[in-house]
């Protein structure tokens, strides 16, 4: 049985999204502003649509926390959906008679419309529509920022930055401490590190909007002050780095997942893909003078910097909508066209953080355990005492 285990329901305009999230340790301090730090991070990115101003995605906590503190029962979370006032007929759960507005019959490509539809044996595709929306994603972050206070509280820090979208490209390196670059991240209005590089994003949006077309980029995220040992090796379902790619591809629009060099390593000679090892400083452990490992080997974590990035493609529905069809009558028709973003990669940046912070606070409860906060900080410092991460060390 997973120790941290969650789950979340709801459609896009239905009343609301709720989500339960099981296995954290009693004692942890947690607040609903804390839930809605992140669910404001969330809405940020230029390129964004309306219904990041419709809904305040004000989360409010049903269960396990009293008194500001986690009793270590499940933890049930709701956000109330602002714009259910208008779809209420549309999406209400008892009978309805009469005409039902907003039918999907055109499938867009590249979303779940008609995959969905014949799967689930959907006439109305807005069936399939309204659950595979990204709108999910508002929950799965709120159930991370749970996930990530436990992991702040051991002194793991998380972070993001957006490296590419369309041809706008971010090679600014990270000179900050991770703790750090989400500050400077969301003053930007896409979320990169670089000015310039930020401007030429800005402009390729813009000239996607223009077109009625989309975009889709790359993020990064930065994981620091994880310890030796997460993951295991013993078997395929155990390795970290496949935990990972399964959360990050269970994101809406994700195509791609590589951790440290990733692809790059495909074209780079095994002399410059491996992280060699030095005699550390103190001589206890290692240390290494790089990490093109991103910070596992073996399905493991090694200690240094967790370096993971994501591939995101132009999101599925466009103002200048692509060809289709009219399942009713097998007629060609232009795409439906749902209010949507021209660009989200800069959110997904954000949701990719909460879910990477999923993994990993399972991760720490599978390897250390605890029933409560104090039983679980106690024995990951004897960990970190006895076997000492790989240490980042100068060139020699």
């Amino acid at each position: 049985m997973k120790k941290l285990r969650f789950l979340t329901a709801g459609e896009s305009h239905g009343k609301a999204l709720v989500g339960i999230i099981e296995g954290v340790p009693s004692g942890l301090a947690l607040t609903v502003e804390e839930l809605h730090a992140e669910l404001r991070r969330r809405k940020l990115g230029f390129g964004r649509g309306a219904r990041q101003k419709m809904e305040d995605d004000r989360c409010e906590i049903l269960s396990g926390v009293r008194h500001g503190r986690t009793l270590g029962s499940p933890i049930a979370l709701m956000i109330a959906n602002q714009d259910w006032k208008n779809w209420s007929d549309v999406m209400q759960a008892e009978s309805y008679s009469g005409e039902v507005r907003r039918k999907l019959e055109v499938p867009r490509p590249g979303h779940a419309d008609y995959v969905g539809g014949r799967k689930y044996r959907h006439e109305d595709m807005r069936n399939v529509l309204e659950r595979a929306s990204a709108r999910e994603t508002t929950i799965r972050v709120a159930l991370g920022a749970v996930a990530r206070k436990l992991l702040a509280e051991l002194g793991v820090g998380i972070g993001s930055r957006v490296t590419r979208i369309g041809s706008g490209e971010d090679t600014a390196p990270v000179t900050t401490a991770v703790e750090a670059i989400n500050a400077i991240a969301d003053a930007s209005p896409v979320r990169c590190l670089g000015e310039d590089a930020g401007a030429a994003m800005v402009r390729e949006i813009e000239a996607a909007k223009k077109a009625g077309d989309t975009l889709g980029g790359v993020f990064e995220l930065l994981v620091s002050g994880l310890p030796l040992g997460l993951g295991s090796y013993v078997h395929w379902d155990r390795r970290l780095e496949g935990e990972i790619a399964r959360a990050l591809m269970s994101l809406n629009a994700i195509k791609g997942v590589e951790v440290g060099l990733g692809f790059h390593a495909a074209a780079t000679p095994g002399s410059l893909s491996h992280d060699e090892f030095l005699v550390s400083e103190d001589r206890n452990g290692l240390s290494s003078p790089t990490n093109r490992s991103g910070g596992i080997d073996g399905g493991m974590t090694t200690g240094q910097l967790l370096v993971v990035r994501a591939a995101m493609k132009p999101l599925a529905t466009l103002m200048s909508p692509l060809r289709s069809v009219k399942l009713a009558t097998g007629e060609a028709a232009e795409a439906h066209v749902e209010r949507s973003d021209v660009c989200a990669v800069p959110a997904a940046a954000v949701i990719g953080e909460s879910l990477l912070a999923l993994v990993l606070a399972e991760a720490v409860l599978e390897k250390f355990g605890g029933d409560s906060l104090e039983e679980l900080c106690a024995r990951w410092e004897d960990w970190n005492r006895a076997v000492p991460p790989i240490r980042k060390s100068p060139l020699p």
